[in-house]
């Protein structure tokens, strides 16, 4: 069997805890969490922090420190932690946890977008924390800033740490970036990428646009990268990982993403979103791979390399 890569996105930056009860908010309820998605499948947890008072995201990174060192601890998991950070973090404080922690992993993205959570507020019955609302209406006037600048001082940054870019890719001329950040020489391959699908602002969560965007990177890099995939929403977590098991992809899944296990029900943990992509992926002869086999193929430095 081929073996896919299962990410698990444990929290994330843009869901509200008012959306349902089961999002994970203080740093031992994401690192069970994390437990839950390893005994699933997962290889790889992509990790948000949230202040454990009120739920709100952070980019404290003592908060980082004390999620990833007790994921060390206790599991082999690759921890991947976020530099997309949340509304209102600059990009100095979303890019703080990579000198801090030195990651195995940390997400990149690949270009300025919208970013509007605005219609999230309008699902909302009730709120459990008094900034969730503000917090998505105010993402109507929010760009989540990448400039060439700020991606070029980023990818020193993980040059330096040894840290490997997930690049996260919301748009079709995010690829194009990408061509020219590594033409320049900012960044090497092998590469790995991961297409954000769903998001309002950027590309929606569609076969088709997945399909075009696979052809794009094969035309502008070759066969010298892996890829993953988001579908941000039920039930394109699930319908945009099954084609990603067929075309020889990767896939991300959790609650930073989706919040259902099915149309009519919400998700109680992050592991029965694991659970139900690894049954799909073995409904195409796909195996999980384990977090050692997660290192071998992306060419990871290992988990003694982390300072956490």
């Amino acid at each position: 069997m081929r073996k896919v890569i299962i990410t698990a996105a444990l929290t994330g930056g843009d869901v509200v805890p008012s959306q349902s009860p089961y999002i994970p908010v203080t740093p031992d309820e994401i690192v069970q969490e994390a437990f839950r998605a390893r005994e699933a499948g997962a290889g790889i947890v992509h990790i948000h922090a949230r202040d454990p008072q009120n739920g709100k995201p952070t980019s404290d990174s003592e908060v980082f420190r004390e999620i990833a060192g007790k994921i060390k601890q206790n599991s082999d998991l690759v921890v991947c932690v976020t530099t997309g950070g949340g509304y209102g973090m600059t990009v100095a404080e979303r890019a703080s946890v990579v000198p801090a922690l030195k990651p195995e992993m940390a997400s990149f993205s690949l270009g300025s977008i919208n970013f509007g959570l605005f219609p999230i507020a309008e699902r909302v019955k009730e709120y459990r924390y008094d900034w969730e609302k503000n917090f998505l209406e105010e993402t109507r006037d929010f760009v989540f800033k990448n400039t060439f600048e700020d991606m070029e001082t980023l990818l020193g940054m993980l040059h330096k740490e040894d840290t490997k870019p997930e690049l996260e890719i919301y748009d079709a001329g995010h690829l194009d970036n990408l061509a020219y950040l590594l033409r320049k020489g900012y960044i090497n391959q092998p590469l790995h990428l991961q297409y954000v699908l769903g998001v309002l602002g950027g590309l929606a969560a569609t076969v088709e646009n997945l399909l075009f965007m696979k052809n794009k990177a094969d035309k502008l890099l070759g066969d010298n990268y892996t890829w993953s995939v988001i579908g941000v929403g039920y039930p394109a977590e699930f319908n945009l990982g099954a084609v990603a098991c067929m075309l020889g992809g990767h896939v991300r899944v959790g609650m930073e993403d989706n919040l259902k296990i099915s149309r009519r029900s919400l998700a109680k943990s992050n592991g029965e979103l694991v659970e139900k992509m690894v049954r799909i992926a073995r409904e195409f002869d796909c195996e999980p791979a384990s977090p050692a086999e997660v290192r071998q193929m992306l060419g990871l430095k290992g988990v003694d390399n982390v300072d956490f």
